[in-house]
C-alpha cells in the first residue's frame, strides 16, 4: 500500500513530471484536434524520442498526450464535422449542427465539461478494480494467456472498421511480421530469408511509424479539407444542462469504461454506443431533435469515449493486453523500458501503476484548463495548411525510425510498411490489428509452446484443456459475446432469431 500511495504522489511531488504531464496533454489536444492526425499516430512518434528517457517522464507525456488527444477529435468534428479521431466521429452528429445554430463555443465548452466528468470516473474505476483483476490473473495458465492475447486481435478484428474478415486478415500479417528473426528457443532463422539483417527481426515500432505515419501523410495528400471559420461566442456551458443530464453522463460514463476495458475495444465504439443508448432514453432533446442540434447527443459520447481510457488501461495494467491501439503503443513504451504489464507488474511494482493513475488525474486537470482556454486559439490552428503540417510529420517519422536502432534499414522497412498501410487504408484495411498482432506475437508464442509443453508436447490436450477449465471457457464466452453484441451483422441475426415477438 506504502508503494502504492508513494507512486500516486510521484506526479504531483515534481515539477519537471507535472510540466511533462502538461506538455503531453496540451499536445495531445491539438495533435487529435487536426483531422488526419491521430493520438495513435503521435504516442508511437513519442516512443522513439523517449526512447533514453527515465521511465516516469516518459510515461507523463504519453498519458498526457492519450489523454488530451481523446479529447482533442472533438473540436475539429464540431468545427468542421470532420472528427480529429475515430473516437470524435458520434460527437460531431450533434456538435456541428449546434455550430451552425452559433453555439459552437458553449458546444466546445460541454464537450470539454462532459470529457473532464467521463474521464475522473474511468480513472477511479482504475483505481477500484484493476487491482483486484490483477489478483484473478495470478491465476492464469500460459493457455490463458494464449487465449487473452488472440482475444485482443479477435475482438479489435470483429470491430474494426465495420469489417471483420479485412481485420482478422490484417491482424494475422502483424503476427507473421512478428515471427520474423532468430528463433528464442533454436536460434534458427524464421522468415529472414537468409538475410542476416532479418535475424534481429522488425522492430514493433517501426511497423507502428511506418502505419501511423507515413501511410497518413500519403492520405491526407489526396484528401482536401475546407476549413468552416466560426465565430466563438460564449464558453462556459449553461449549468442547468450538465446538471439536469448528469444521469444521462453516468451512464454513457458507464458505457465508456465497460467497453474500454474489453480488451481491443476503444473510444469510438464506446462512444457510438452511448449516443445511440442517448437516442433511445432520453425523451426530449434539447434544443433540437438528435442529429439536428441536441446538447445530449454531444454529452453522451463525450462522456463515453473519455471514460474509455481508464476502461482501457484496466486489461492494459493487469493483463498486459491493449484496451485499445493507444494502449497497444503503451505497451511497446513500458517493454522498451524494461517493465512488462501485467499481473506480477501489479504484485512486484505496484507504484507504476499508481503512478499512471496520478498521471491521468493530473492530465484531467490540464484537460479541463486548456479544455477551456484554448477554445478561441483552437480555431485558427486547425486550419494549418497541409503543405506545412504533413512535410513535418514525415520528417519526424524519419528522425524517430533512425532513432532507435540508428539503423537504415529500418528507414526502408519503416517506408516499406508506410506505403503498406496506405494501400491497405485506401482499400479499406484497418491497420490497427496489424500493429497489434506485431506487439502480442511474441506472447502468442511465447504461451504457446510453455502450453504445449505442460502437455507434454501435444497441442491437441493444449486447446483441449480450454474446453475443461472454467477461467478459459469464461474468456471465450466474453469474446462471443462482445464480437455478437459489437458487430452490427450478427447482433442483427440474433435480433432475428430471439428478438421477434410470437
Amino acid at each position: 500500500m506504502y508503494n502504492g500511495l508513494e507512486g500516486f504522489l510521484v506526479p504531483f511531488m515534481s515539477f519537471s513530471l507535472i510540466g511533462w504531464v502538461a506538455v503531453g496533454t496540451f499536445v495531445g489536444l491539438y495533435v487529435g484536434a487536426i483531422p488526419g492526425l491521430s493520438v495513435t499516430m503521435a504516442v508511437s512518434l513519442l516512443i522513439s524520442f523517449t526512447f533514453t528517457w527515465e521511465i516516469n517522464p516518459a510515461l507523463a507525456i504519453m498519458v498526457g498526450i492519450y489523454t488530451g488527444g481523446v479529447y482533442g477529435g472533438a473540436r475539429s468534428g464540431i468545427l468542421l464535422n470532420i472528427p480529429g479521431a475515430p473516437a470524435a466521429v458520434a460527437s460531431g452528429f450533434d456538435g456541428y449542427p449546434l455550430a451552425k445554430m452559433g453555439l459552437a463555443g458553449e458546444a466546445m465548452g460541454l464537450s470539454t465539461t462532459q470529457s473532464v466528468i467521463g474521464n475522473f470516473f474511468g480513472i477511479i474505476i482504475l483505481a477500484l478494480f484493476a487491482p483486484l483483476i490483477a489478483q484473478l490473473a495470478l491465476l492464469f495458465m500460459p493457455r490463458d494467456y494464449f487465449l487473452l492475447a488472440f482475444m485482443g486481435l479477435f475482438l479489435v478484428g470483429s470491430l474494426s472498421e465495420g469489417n471483420m474478415i479485412k481485420a482478422l486478415i490484417t491482424a494475422f500479417i502483424g503476427i507473421l511480421v512478428g515471427l520474423v528473426g532468430m528463433d528464442p528457443e533454436t536460434g534458427q532463422g524464421r522468415m529472414t530469408f537468409d538475410s542476416l539483417q532479418m535475424l534481429g527481426g522488425i522492430h514493433f515500432v517501426i511497423v507502428m511509424i511506418g502505419t501511423f505515419g507515413i501511410s497518413e501523410a500519403l492520405v491526407q495528400l489526396q484528401t482536401k479539407v475546407v476549413p468552416v471559420k466560426q465565430k466563438i461566442t460564449r464558453i462556459t456551458p449553461k449549468w442547468d444542462v450538465i446538471w439536469d443530464n448528469m444521469w444521462l453522463t453516468f451512464r454513457s460514463s458507464t458505457i465508456g469504461v465497460v467497453i474500454g476495458a474489453l480488451p481491443g475495444t476503444g473510444g469510438d465504439i464506446a462512444a457510438l454506443m452511448a449516443y445511440d443508448h442517448a437516442k433511445r432514453t432520453v425523451k426530449n432533446p434539447y434544443p433540437k431533435p438528435f442529429g439536428q442540434g441536441a446538447y445530449q447527443g454531444l454529452i453522451a459520447p463525450e462522456a463515453a469515449c473519455n471514460a474509455a481510457i481508464g476502461g482501457a488501461f484496466v486489461p492494459m495494467m493487469t493483463l498486459g493486453i491493449p484496451g485499445d491501439s493507444v494502449t497497444a503503443v503503451l505497451i511497446g513504451a513500458l517493454i522498451i523500458h524494461g517493465l512488462r504489464p501485467g499481473p506480477m507488474l501489479m504484485r512486484e511494482q505496484p507504484q507504476f501503476f499508481w503512478f499512471v493513475v496520478g498521471a491521468l488525474l493530473l492530465a484531467n486537470v490540464f484537460l479541463y484548463i486548456f479544455g477551456m482556454t484554448g477554445i478561441r486559439m483552437f480555431s485558427k490552428i486547425v486550419e494549418i495548411p497541409k503543405p506545412i503540417i504533413i512535410p513535418i510529420i514525415v520528417v519526424l517519422t524519419f528522425i524517430g525510425g533512425y532513432s532507435i536502432q540508428n539503423s537504415i534499414a529500418d528507414i526502408y522497412w519503416m517506408i516499406g510498411f508506410g506505403v503498406l498501410g496506405y494501400f491497405m487504408k485506401r482499400y479499406n484495411y484497418p491497420v490497427a490489428p496489424m500493429v497489434l498482432g506485431v506487439i502480442l506475437s511474441p506472447i502468442i508464442d511465447s504461451n504457446f509452446r510453455r502450453g504445449v509443453q505442460m502437455q507434454h508436447g501435444s497441442a491437441f490436450d493444449f486447446f483441449g484443456q480450454m474446453l475443461q477449465n472454467r477461467i478459459p471457457l469464461i474468456l471465450l464466452a466474453l469474446m462471443l459475446a462482445t464480437a455478437v453484441v459489437s458487430n452490427p451483422k450478427m447482433s442483427g441475426w440474433i435480433k432475428q432469431l430471439f428478438g421477434r415477438k410470437a
